[in-house]
């Protein structure tokens, strides 16, 4: 029961100070707080901002004070790796989803502005009958209007 507890302990001990980390390529992480310890990596607070480094960018000894396990950790990757690639995939169709719906509306939309533009039309065509129509009517009238005149101007010449 000791050792958990040492390692526990070890671990909380790791979250509250302040450290000062270097990965294998030489990055320095001076005056970080691990606010997360992961399968795969821990994540730190700096002055600079908060960070995540990997387990295989760190030195062994602190891979080893986090125990950190090799074959737990590739196995969170793939898991990890699948995961995003579900995501990746159900954003496409969502995507394509999109569009498609975004055709159909533009589809929806052309099918009734030709079907406005078809009753414009016979609503013009309508109304070029029906101005055809009075005019042919206020034709016929003043033809009436002439003749009737012409009677009258008959009349009186034949009665004076």
């Amino acid at each position: 029961m000791k050792v958990p507890f040492i390692l526990l302990f070890s671990v909380f001990a790791s979250f509250a100070m302040a450290d000062d980390f270097k990965t294998i390529d030489g990055k320095e992480y001076k005056d970080a707080t691990v606010t997360r310890v992961e399968i795969d990596g821990i994540t730190v607070k700096t002055k600079s901002g908060i960070s995540k480094i990997y387990f295989g960018e760190l030195p062994k000894e602190v891979q080893q004070r986090f125990n950190y396990d090799p074959q737990a950790a590739a196995a969170f990757s793939v898991q990890q790796a699948a995961q995003y690639e579900y995501q990746k995939h159900q954003e496409e169709v969502r995507q394509r989803q999109e569009a498609a719906d975004a055709q159909n509306r533009a589809n929806a939309a052309a099918k009734q502005q030709a079907a406005n533009a078809a009753a414009q039309v016979a609503q013009d065509n309508a109304a070029s009958k029906e101005a055809a129509r009075h005019q042919e009517a206020a034709q016929r009238e003043a033809d009436l209007h002439n003749e009737a005149e012409d009677h009258v101007s008959r009349y009186h010449r034949r009665h004076r």
